[in-house]
């Protein structure tokens, strides 16, 4: 008989040597380990999940301002009555667009009814060749030439506020101007129109225009008519600059697009917030806008 088994027959050496039993195995299904192991907790379905979404928004605080909504009209009188003192003053509208992931910054050109301050004339710089060369020329831009101009351009001899460029000459400039003007938003591209066979009539259009572009979270700002303008042509301003907006995002569709077959839609960036504001007075949102 081996020392081991004697001592597990001995209660006296049992305490002595202090032997534990030997232990229990634990099989994947054995009525213990089930035990211990977690219960899967079920993933919420879309309705729970939207219960939650209106619970946390009843429980939010809400800004008293909310519901302080004004027609145009009266939003235009109290801020005319506010800045009675400044009848020089400037309305200021301000836009708020959605902006979802993967959206384009809103941006495009436009010319009041009746402007608030002078234009700025814009500088315009064309990239092409031959004939279409000679007829920039013709319809006013500033400075034209082919691929040679890149290096006067990155050199700061020949600045502009619009670049243009043909289709034929896009390849031989953005090696060299594509990360010096693409950050800065002037470098020629088809989805913004600078890219085209026709630049004599986009630089025609140009003219008596002025462009506008709202910042990465989707918010456009622009003076929109002076205080002591007639409350019609303020109002008029307002709408058509309106009008403008929702055809660049999407909201509505511009009627000369409609006859071309090959226009694609344009993703929708809807617009959230219309707010009307001055120098010293309040921002009023616009329930008609």
């Amino acid at each position: 008989m081996s020392f081991l088994s004697f001592a597990l027959r001995c209660g006296q050496c049992r305490s002595t040597y202090a032997l534990s039993p030997a232990p229990i195995r634990l099989f994947h299904g054995g009525q213990v380990l089930l035990a211990r192991q977690a219960k899967k907790v079920a993933a919420p379905s879309k309705k729970m999940l939207a219960a939650k979404a209106r619970r946390k928004a009843a429980k939010a605080k809400k800004s008293v301002y909310d519901s302080e909504k004004m027609t145009l009209e009266d939003a235009i009188s109290v801020l005319r009555a506010v800045e009675v003192a400044s009848p020089n003053s400037t309305y200021e509208l301000v836009i708020k667009t959605e902006m979802k992931k993967g959206s384009v910054i809103p941006r495009g050109r436009f010319a009041l009814p009746r402007e608030p301050k002078p234009m700025s004339k814009d500088r315009v710089l064309v990239f092409a060749e031959g004939r279409q060369a000679e007829d920039a020329k013709k319809a006013g831009a500033d400075i034209v030439g082919g691929p040679e101009l890149a290096d006067g351009v990155l050199s700061g001899r020949y600045n502009a506020t619009v670049y243009l460029s043909t289709p034929g000459l896009l390849r031989a400039i953005t090696p060299k101007l594509g990360r010096f003007l693409g950050p800065k938003g002037l470098m020629p591209s088809e989805r913004r129109g600078t890219v085209t066979e026709d630049v004599a009539g986009y630089i025609r259009r140009l003219k008596g225009t002025a462009e506008w572009k709202g910042d990465k979270s989707g918010v456009i700002r622009t003076p929109i008519a002076k205080l002591h303008y007639p409350i019609e042509d303020v109002v008029k301003n307002v709408r058509y600059f309106l009008n403008v907006v929702k055809r660049a995002t999407g909201v509505e569709k511009d009627p000369k697009e409609k006859t071309k077959k090959d226009a694609g839609s344009k993703p929708v960036n809807a617009i959230t917030k219309v707010i009307l504001s001055s120098r010293q007075g309040p921002g009023i949102q616009i329930s008609d806008a």
